[in-house]
């Protein structure tokens, strides 16, 4: 068997074995690569060449979702900046220390190299960040937007970082990227007018490796940075949440390489190992200024120490500047050093979410709750006032029994969305709509919604309907829940966690198809008995 074959396999079963244990895939397929590396299974020239694929679609997917305005925000430039700045200073505060008590290999690397690392291990990965808020839902709520925010600032401090550290400044021509801008207009009509068909994901792609990586590294800017661009030009078309979805599987499927990959880099020998878990240290500390910047900019305690949790973890940029390091700074064993700890920490960040829950009660004392009125306008809790139902999810599903809820039944209704673009549109159509992370357990400890009659729960990630199920029934919410499922064995899982009733996604699409054409057939009649 050669090694493609025998990393496809170990993926195969590290990603299933992870899922058993409810842990992300992707802690399976780092596990996969810890494992091979010692029976000397190396990344092949393909499976290297599928990861920097995964990578580049990835962050074009997140150009898809950036809002460029939330790149000016406060809690976006300030945090990433001051975060940056300390988490280089403590990283070089304790190599030294390090160095003081006689290891060896820090020692030689001398001050210079500990900056490097430093500044290095200040950086959060964006390839970990993005996945683990698509598994959860979250990339458009105030938290995920706010964390991609942060991701693109430290990307472009990357490319200027590189840029000094190899001496390769950009092209001369590099300006001429700026006519990419005015394209815009162009690469959005375009689309507009593609098929759903698989023209629609090659668009996607070619888009994301022509004007968006080859463009940019061919004048001397970071590729990756050019696909992140190219998809933020992109963002205000109607269809880029259709296109970004239509590359999701198969951005996942790439990225298994570049997860894998990581792993294959190996284990250090003892002593490196050593320094690799002194490393570690770094990220409760790093955890703890993300969390105080974002209280600082007025986020809730929630929204603050949940937000500093995903973005807490070493970036692979680390294991670049081992190699962009000037000749003889770094040894080459620092590539294996720096390696396991940002394999470590993807594991730490992605275990399940409810431990950051358990952070949160623990930051009570640290991150004191504030008066309403002095919380950031997009993180105040919600309040139903006299609404008789209440719908979680403003998608097609959710906006569709909303209307029915209000025009049939006659009920006051009100939408709960996360996705703030959404919020504004739907708005602007005169429907009630708020914004919230509607698997804040904050939003169902205030009584919030005890006046209303029910909740239906249609949002698109089934695990947050079973968090919000649960919650309305730990805190003994009396009305009716219901739940719309996409698979049968989701629906039997809400009915057991206390939903009253449910719907299958697919059940009822015949029977409105048939009572939509004899409608059509026979105008005035309306539907047939």
């Amino acid at each position: 068997m050669g090694d493609t074959e025998a990393i496809l396999l170990a993926s195969l079963i590290g990603g299933a074995l992870a899922a058993m244990v409810r842990l992300p895939p992707l802690v399976g397929f780092l596990v996969a690569g810890f494992a091979l590396a010692p029976l000397g299974v190396e990344a092949t020239g393909t499976v290297q060449t599928v990861a920097d694929l995964g990578v580049t679609i990835l962050l074009f997917g997140v150009g898809l979702k950036v809002d460029l305005r939330s790149l000016a925000r406060r809690e976006v430039w300030l945090a990433a900046s001051v975060h940056m700045a300390g988490s280089a200073v403590l990283g070089v505060a304790l190599l030294g220390a390090m160095a003081v008590i006689g290891v060896g290999l820090v020692t030689d690397a001398g001050p210079q190299g500990w900056a490097f690392v430093g500044f290095a291990l200040s950086f959060s990965s964006t390839v970990l960040v993005v996945k683990l808020l698509e598994e959860r839902n979250g990339t458009r709520s105030l938290s995920g937007r706010t964390a991609i925010g942060v991701l693109v600032i430290q990307d472009l401090a990357a490319v200027a970082f590189l840029a000094v550290t190899e001496g390769r400044a950009p092209s001369p021509w590099a300006f001429l990227l700026l006519a990419l801008v005015p394209a815009a207009p162009l690469l959005r009509w375009a689309l507009a007018r593609l098929g759903h068909d698989e023209l629609l994901p090659l668009y996607g792609v070619a888009l994301a490796l022509v004007p968006g990586y080859w463009l940019f590294d061919a004048l001397g800017v970071k590729g990756d940075l050019g696909a992140l661009v190219v998809g933020m030009l992109l963002a205000s078309a109607p269809r880029s949440g259709e296109l970004a979805k239509s590359l999701f599987t198969l951005k996942d499927l790439l990225l298994v390489g570049f997860f894998v990959s990581i792993g294959l880099g190996g284990l250090p020998d003892p002593g490196e190992l050593g320094i690799a878990a002194a490393l570690l240290l770094l990220l409760p500390a790093q955890a703890l200024g993300y969390a105080l910047l974002f209280w600082l900019c007025r986020f809730r305690r929630r929204t603050a120490v949940l937000t500093s949790t995903v973005l807490t973890n070493f970036s692979e940029f680390g294991l670049i500047v081992v190699v962009a390091a000037p000749s003889g700074l770094l040894g080459e064993e620092w590539t294996a050093i720096l390696g396991t700890a940002v394999a470590v920490s993807f594991v730490f960040s992605a275990l399940p979410v409810s431990g950051g829950e358990r952070l949160v009660r623990l930051m009570r004392r640290v991150l004191p709750d504030r008066p309403v009125d002095r919380i950031h306008p997009e993180d105040r809790p919600l309040d139903a006032g006299d609404k008789q139902a209440v719908v979680l999810g403003m998608g097609r599903v959710g906006r569709a029994a909303y209307e029915r809820l209000q025009d049939t039944y006659g009920l006051r209704v009100l939408g709960i969305e996360t996705d703030r673009e959404r919020c504004e549109r739907l708005c602007a159509e005169g429907y009630q709509v708020v914004e919230g992370d509607a698997t804040d357990p904050e939003l169902w400890s205030a009584d919030s919604f005890r006046g209303t009659e029910l909740v239906l729960l249609a949002m698109p990630f089934h695990g947050s309907n079973l968090h919000v199920l649960e919650r309305l029934r730990e805190s003994g919410y009396p009305g009716t829940v219901a739940v719309v499922a996409q698979f049968d064995e989701d629906l039997r899982q809400a009915g057991e966690r206390g939903a009253d009733t449910g719907f299958q996604l697919y059940d009822g699409a015949g029977a409105e198809l048939a009572d939509r054409a004899v409608t059509a057939a026979r105008p005035g009649s309306g539907t047939t008995t």
